[in-house]
């Protein structure tokens, strides 16, 4: 068992070492932390306030009640974050699951105007490639239909106000260079072009290999990767969907995955819409008439029912995170990859990429948030202003204040 004040040992250590820098070799003096007093970090700033002055005398107390030794050596942050985890059988062979919101890659209706240039869309999600690609599974929200030809659109007064789309087929190949390996199609617009809108994006995705849920026809599905296997399903309060709003549903789908999968991933795409509606709320949200469920009871059935992780979308808003029974939620990924035809402007032109790191039986060790923005047109783009990151910790910390979950201002996500 490896305890969380293991991280102070290499602070005593790092002082110690301080105290006679002529001891060390020039790479590890250069490394180490140079004389001076030693402040806790940011990761144990939910202990201690970032302020904490130790004295080495502190810490050797703390130390040797604990009978703890840590050799000389150049350390990193990585290596620091290495020492604050529980239990090293929990560590072993971590996984690591990135989560994204909507992607829309541009609409061929109601005309070709909506396409990116070329009909091109490789340079809508090339800038974010090595984030996505930086875990061991990758996840998003489809939100629209492969549909080239065919298919009857949804009837609108006005074609300029709503909001039908549709991705010419060769669309996927630019999901798939991105590296997504699993897709929700439980969301509001999967129906813009019907029953044949909706069948031909199953079979498109069938044919790619890609694993996908979320149709009344394909409700869950099981996959294989890394020698892991995964469950997943997906909901949302919508025609040809999975119902969010059938709790027991959804809870029986994902306690019979939790008994064949080794990982279980649940989606679903729920909640009123924009920036008036950026809280979780314990309730039912309607939106435009229609209720649109309770994602709070929903997350938490299906995390008592055996989910690992949950990932959720449909107020095209960043909304709060929780850990549930270490398990970790996301109430809203928000917009990441919606080419026009989307509203982009203040929150919901920023959003977060979240990579959670799980052990190998789902519980949360560990989560980093990466800020994206949505400029011009849209497509993603890393914010160096950290924007997503900033309002994701604000409302983690007004809807779910004393939670165990912590966001810091780095995007860190860490459990006190």
């Amino acid at each position: 068992m490896r305890l969380v004040v293991a991280g102070f040992v290499m602070l005593f250590a790092l002082t110690l070492q301080a105290q006679d820098p002529d001891s060390l070799s020039h790479t590890q003096s250069d490394t180490l932390m140079k004389p001076g007093p030693v402040f806790l970090p940011a990761p144990l700033s939910g202990y201690w306030s970032q302020d904490t002055l130790l004295d080495s005398g502190e810490l050797e107390v703390i130390f040797d009640s604990l009978e703890v030794f840590i050799e000389a050596e150049p350390l990193t942050d990585s290596m620091l974050w290495s020492y604050l985890y529980l239990d090293d059988s929990q560590e072993a062979d971590p996984l690591t699951i990135i989560g994204t919101g909507d992607i829309m890659l541009g609409t061929s209706y109601p005309s070709e105007s909506y396409l990116p240039p070329g009909q091109d869309c490789s340079p809508i999600l090339r800038p974010v490639h090595d984030v996505l690609q930086s875990g061991d599974l990758l996840f998003g929200n489809l939100e629209g239909v492969f549909c080239s030809e065919g298919g009857t659109p949804k009837k609108c007064k006005d074609l300029t106000k709503c909001y039908v789309f549709r991705m010419p087929d060769h669309f996927l190949s630019c999901i798939l260079d991105a590296g997504y390996d699993l897709l929700s199609v439980a969301n509001n617009h999967v129906n813009d072009f019907g029953l044949a809108g909706r069948a031909s994006t199953a079979a498109l995705l069938d044919s790619s290999g890609v694993a996908y849920a979320g149709f009344v026809t394909h409700p869950w599905t099981l996959f294989e990767k890394g020698g892991v296997t995964y469950g997943f399903a997906a909901f949302a309060p919508n025609r040809g969907t999975m119902d969010l709003k059938d709790y027991d549903r959804a809870a029986e789908i994902t306690a019979m995955l939790d008994s064949m999968a080794d990982v279980v991933i649940i989606s679903f795409h729920g909640g009123a819409e924009g920036k008036e509606h950026q809280h979780v709320v314990r309730g039912d949200e309607e939106y435009l008439g229609h209720n649109r469920g309770s994602v709070y009871h929903f997350a938490h059935r299906v995390v008592d029912a055996g989910a690992d992780v949950v990932f959720g979308h449909g107020p095209h808003v960043t909304r709060a995170v929780e850990l549930y029974s270490n398990r970790l939620i996301c109430y809203s990924l928000g917009n990441f990859a919606t080419y026009r035809r989307f509203n982009l402007r203040g929150p919901n032109g920023i959003a977060p990429i979240v990579k959670v790191t799980i052990d190998r039986e789902g519980r949360f060790l560990r989560g980093e948030v990466v800020s994206i923005y949505q400029p011009g047109e849209g497509g993603p783009r890393v914010d160096p202003a950290g924007r997503a990151v900033a309002k994701l910790k604000e409302l983690t910390e007004f809807d779910f204040p004393g939670q165990e979950l912590l966001v810091d201002s780095d995007g860190i996500l860490w459990k006190r």
